[in-house]
C-alpha cells in the first residue's frame, strides 16, 4: 500500500516502514504524528483519489529532530567591493511511516 501526502508545502510518496525527512513538526523522538492531507492511496492495484478517500490518514512516528546540511548564501557585486557570505540550516523532522488507513 502506498500513499501521497502533503506536508510543509511539499508532497511525499510514502509506504509503511519508510523513513522520510519533512519540514519541522512539533513533537519529541518517539511521539506520534498524523498526516490528514492525503492526496492519493494505492492499494492492491486500486487507486483512490479526491472525494473517494474520505477520512484517509497516514500515521507515523518521529525518529529524530535535526537540521539539514548547510547551504551557502553568497551575495557578490563585481567592481563594487561588495561580498556577503552567510549560511543557513533548515530544521527538519525524520518520520517513520507506520500505517496508512483509508
Amino acid at each position: 500500500m502506498e500513499a501521497v501526502i502533503a506536508t510543509g508545502g511539499k508532497q511525499y510518496r510514502v509506504s509503511p516502514g519508510q523513513v522520510i525527512a519533512v519540514e519541522k513538526l512539533p513533537g519529541d523522538r518517539g511521539s506520534a504524528v498524523e498526516f490528514r492531507e492525503v492526496l492519493l492511496v494505492s492499494r492492491d492495484g486500486e487507486v483512490l483519489t479526491g472525494t473517494r478517500l474520505g477520512s484517509a490518514r497516514v500515521a507515523g512516528e518521529v525518529v529524530r529532530q535535526a537540521r539539514t546540511r548547510k547551504i551557502a548564501v553568497v551575495k557578490f557585486k563585481r567592481r563594487k567591493n561588495y561580498r556577503r557570505n552567510r549560511g543557513h540550516r533548515q530544521p527538519m523532522t525524520s518520520v517513520r511511516i507506520t500505517t496508512i488507513e483509508v
